[in-house]
C-alpha cells in the first residue's frame, strides 16, 4: 500500500486524543522507553546512517551538511539523554495559572493544553526526529515528521525505536508519523491539511522556511537562519572575548548558534584584532573583513553587503570595526536574524543596555553563542529556535508546544 499523507494525518489527529489523555507518569515512562530503545537499536541506527552518509558524499553534500547528518554512538547517547531530560521535567499540560476572583464572584484562570497535531518539516538532522517526537509527546501532542531525503534511512531507523516504545505501552503508532516518502508533492499536500494539523514548524535552510511560510494553509512558526553576532566592547576582557570567538565560531560551525559576524569597538581593535587573527588562522577560518580591519588578517577578502547577511555555517566569518556601542547595536538591528547576539564587556551598564535594546530570541553577556540551545538553556532539547515572536520565541521546549484555555469556576453565578 502506497503512503498517503492525508490518511496518516487523519490517523495522527485521532491518536493525538489518546496522547493528550496520558498522565505525566505514563508520558515519562514512554519517554524513558524511547531513550532505552534508542540505545538498544544503536547498531541498526548507525548502519542506516552510514547509508545516508555514503549517499550524501556521492551527491556532493558539503562538510557542514555531512556533520549535521552524521550520527555516532556518542551522539545517539546524547540524544537518548536529552529524551531522559525531557522526561524528568515538569509536565506543562494541565498546569493552572493566574487564578483570580472577579467582581461577579466567578474564579478565572488559565490551563495549559496540547496543541493537537504538530508537523515538522526539516532537513538533514536526524537528531531532530527524536527531539521533536519526545517534546511533542511530553506536551501531549501527536507529531508528523517529514525529514529530508539526505537522512531518510536514519530517520526511519530512529522511527523504529519510537514505534517499539509506543507498542510496549499499547499506544497508537500514528502518534508519531515519520514520513517515508520525501517527494516534494507529499510536503506540498501536508501543508494543506489544516483539518488535521494544528501547527507546522519548518527547520532548515532559509529557502525551505520561506517556501513553507508562503505556501502553508496551517499556522507556521519560523526558524530562520542564525546570523549570530559577537560584539567586543571597548570594556571587554580580551581573554574572555577570544574564548567566546573561538568557541562560538569553531566548535561546531554547522550549528545555527555558531557565530557569523564579529563586531569590534575601534578603541580595542588594535589590541584585540591581531590576537583574533592568530586564533582564526589557527583554525583555518576564512575572513571577510571591513576596510578598517582587513589589514590585520592575512589572506582576508573585503567584506561585501552580502557578508553582513550571511549564515556561513562553515569556517568563515565577517568582521567589522565599529565606532561605538550604538553603531554595534545598529549593525545587529540591520543585519541580525533575530537568533542570538552576544556582547563581551566588563561594563555593567553596557551589558544591561545590550540586553534591553537587542530583541533577538537569545541575548547574552560574556557567554558563548553556542549556549543558545534548548538543552543548554534547561529545556532538555528543542524542537527548534523560533525567530517568530508569535507564539513562541527562541529555543522551543515542551511548554512552547502547548497553548492555554480559560477555565471558569463558579457557584451558580449568572451575569447581570
Amino acid at each position: 500500500m502506497s503512503f498517503s499523507i492525508s490518511h496518516s494525518a487523519a490517523l495522527a489527529k485521532k491518536a493525538a486524543r489518546q496522547v493528550a489523555n496520558l498522565s505525566s507518569v505514563q508520558k515519562n515512562a514512554l519517554l524513558t522507553d524511547i531513550a532505552n530503545s534508542l540505545l538498544e537499536q544503536t547498531p541498526q541506527i548507525l548502519a542506516a546512517n552510514e547509508i545516508d552518509l555514503r549517499d550524501g558524499k556521492d551527491n556532493g553534500l558539503d562538510a557542514a551538511m555531512l556533520d549535521r547528518l552524521s550520527l555516532s554512538p556518542e551522539r545517539i547517547k546524547d540524544i537518548a539523554n536529552a529524551v531522559l531530560e525531557i522526561a524528568a521535567q515538569a509536565d506543562p499540560v494541565g498546569s493552572i495559572s493566574n487564578i483570580q476572583r472577579m467582581p461577579s464572584g466567578i474564579q478565572v484562570g488559565k490551563m495549559r493544553i496540547p496543541l493537537g497535531v504538530i508537523a515538522m518539516i526539516y532537513e538533514s538532522r536526524p537528531n531532530v526526529t527524536i527531539d521533536a517526537a519526545a517534546l511533542c509527546l511530553k506536551a501531549g501532542n501527536a507529531v508528523i515528521l517529514r525529514g529530508g531525503k539526505e537522512a531518510l534511512h536514519s530517520n526511519l531507523a530512529l522511527a523504529e525505536s519510537i514505534k517499539l516504545a509506543l507498542q510496549k505501552h499499547g499506544l497508537d503508532p500514528a502518534a508519531v508519523v515519520v514520513v517515508p516518502d520525501t517527494d516534494r508533492k507529499v510536503m506540498n499536500e501536508l501543508m494543506t491539511l489544516n483539518q488535521y494539523v494544528d501547527l507546522i514548524i519548518p527547520r532548515g535552510g532559509e529557502g525551505l522556511i520561506r517556501f513553507v511560510s508562503e505556501n502553508s494553509r496551517i499556522p507556521v512558526i519560523q526558524h530562520f537562519k542564525g546570523v549570530c553576532h559577537l560584539y567586543v566592547d571597548n570594556a571587554a576582557d580580551e581573554s574572555k572575548a577570544l574564548k567566546l570567538l573561538e568557541n562560538g565560531k569553531t566548535q561546531r560551525t554547522s550549528a545555527c548558534n555558531s557565530l557569523e559576524t564579529l563586531l569590534v569597538h575601534k578603541d580595542i581593535a588594535a589590541s584585540y584584532l591581531p590576537k583574533a587573527a592568530s586564533l582564526l588562522a589557527e583554525h583555518a577560518v576564512k575572513v571577510h573583513a571591513c576596510e578598517r580591519s582587513i589589514s590585520y588578517f592575512e589572506g582576508a577578502t573585503a567584506a561585501t553587503e552580502e557578508d553582513w547577511h550571511a549564515e556561513y555555517l562553515a569556517m568563515e566569518i565577517a568582521i567589522r570595526v565599529v565606532d561605538d556601542f550604538d553603531q554595534a547595536i545598529e549593525h545587529i538591528e540591520d543585519y541580525g536574524s533575530g537568533h542570538t547576539e552576544v556582547i563581551a564587556t566588563q561594563d555593567y551598564s553596557n551589558a544591561q543596555a545590550f540586553i534591553r535594546r537587542i530583541n533577538s530570541a537569545v541575548v547574552m553577556t560574556n557567554a558563548s553563542s553556542r549556549f543558545s540551545d534548548g538543552g543548554q538553556l534547561g529545556l532538555g532539547a528543542e524542537i527548534g529556535i523560533s525567530t517568530s515572536k508569535l507564539h513562541a520565541y527562541g529555543p522551543m521546549g515542551a511548554e512552547s508546544l502547548t497553548t492555554e484555555k480559560f477555565i471558569v469556576m463558579g457557584e451558580g453565578e449568572v451575569r447581570a
